[in-house]
């Protein structure tokens, strides 16, 4: 069943959502959120509830119920036979998965204006799911970043804190109120008890959304169009680096991905070493020379710039490389700067050679 009819098939009374009461998470968090991006759904109330009676009485069901069906609406994964995964991806999804396999073309054709049959939405649709969606699924089920056999001897350097999306969904769970610090409960009914963890539950749910949106802003009005930008300067690279190792950019563009994704495609062609760009749009602007890291996620540089230049700036610098114009080597090699584009083309042309 494609996405847009599924985003149709609905009622014209705004559709009653339900979801599990209780312990929530930022898989159904970011479902409700998610469903309620698209105008049937918009003026939806929810309901959350384990009464399979009341379930009943729902139009779109997500976490909760042991059914997947979207015939019927129903997007929970917890029963023992669900195996869906989001197409080309191997992590068994969650009801954010879910919801988003089937309702997330609608809901970014609704929000960028294009159609959403067009490439663009679909290119969109899998970043997404990639770069945010499929973590939460993971995450909720139980599914490790790394293959345990992998990590079993690592050892954290450092407490990263574990902050994440997850995580600050899960402080949502606990009730204040609950737990004074002076140990006077607040007596509530159980009707209040409720309320107030529904209203947490809301803005869980609020945090999942307005982050997934920023995201779709992001890839939308950033990503997608450097990816053009990209690919221009990556087959343009030899005009200005014999070997292809320097590429160039008229403008500051999120780069890395589609760099990463194009060397993927192109394995016979030698690895890009330093990426050249202007630090701002206006005329006069100084330049970066950037180390085109190991991967995506490494702080460590293919080929870093010299040691001998790290930390020094402005004349120092200049005495440092032979070159005129240095503006800053920074202490890791992964970056530097130069007033001019000349400038910063000497700095790579000269650490491609150290």
């Amino acid at each position: 069943m494609t996405e847009e009819t599924a985003a149709k098939r609905l009622k014209t009374t705004p559709p009653l959502i339900g979801t599990h009461n209780g312990h929530f998470h930022a898989d159904e968090a970011l479902a409700v959120y998610l469903l309620r991006l698209l105008p049937t759904y918009s003026p939806s109330a929810l309901l959350r509830t384990r009464d399979p009676a009341l379930l009943s009485t729902c139009h779109t069901v997500v976490d909760v119920g042991g059914e997947y069906s979207p015939a019927v609406n129903r997007y929970d994964h917890h029963q023992r036979t669900f195996n869906t995964t989001f197409p080309s991806r191997s992590t068994k999804l969650s009801s954010a998965g879910l919801v988003y396999m089937h309702f997330g073309k609608a809901i970014i054709a609704q929000h960028t204006k294009l159609p959403e049959d067009s490439n663009e939405v679909s290119i969109l649709w899998e970043k997404i799911y990639a770069d945010f969606v499929e973590a939460l699924d993971a995450h909720d089920n139980g599914i490790s970043v790394y293959d345990p056999a992998d990590t079993a001897t690592l050892q954290k350097r450092f407490y990263d804190g574990g902050i994440s999306l997850g995580s600050l969904v899960g402080d949502l769970n606990y009730d204040p109120i609950a737990t004074p610090l002076n140990g006077e409960k607040q007596e509530r009914s159980p009707e209040e008890e409720q309320a107030e963890e529904d209203r947490r539950f809301l803005e869980a749910s609020s945090l999942m959304g307005t982050t997934f949106l920023r995201k779709l802003s992001y890839y939308h009005r950033a990503w997608l169009p450097a990816r053009t930008v990209v690919h221009a300067a990556y087959a343009a690279r030899k005009s200005h680096s014999a070997s292809g190792r320097v590429m160039v950019f008229d403008r500051s563009v999120p780069w890395k991905d589609h760099l990463y994704s194009l060397e993927a495609s192109r394995p016979s062609e030698g690895k890009v070493t330093y990426v050249l760009y202007p630090e701002g749009p206006h005329e006069g602007a100084k330049w970066r020379i950037q180390a085109v890291s190991v991967t995506k996620e490494s702080f460590d540089s293919r080929k870093p710039l010299p040691e001998a230049w790290r930390g020094f700036r402005d004349e120092k610098l200049d005495e440092v490389t032979g070159i005129g114009g240095c503006v800053f080597v920074h202490a890791s090699g992964f970056i530097g700067g130069n007033k001019t584009f000349e400038g910063a083309m000497k700095m790579a042309s000269r650490a491609l050679e150290m």
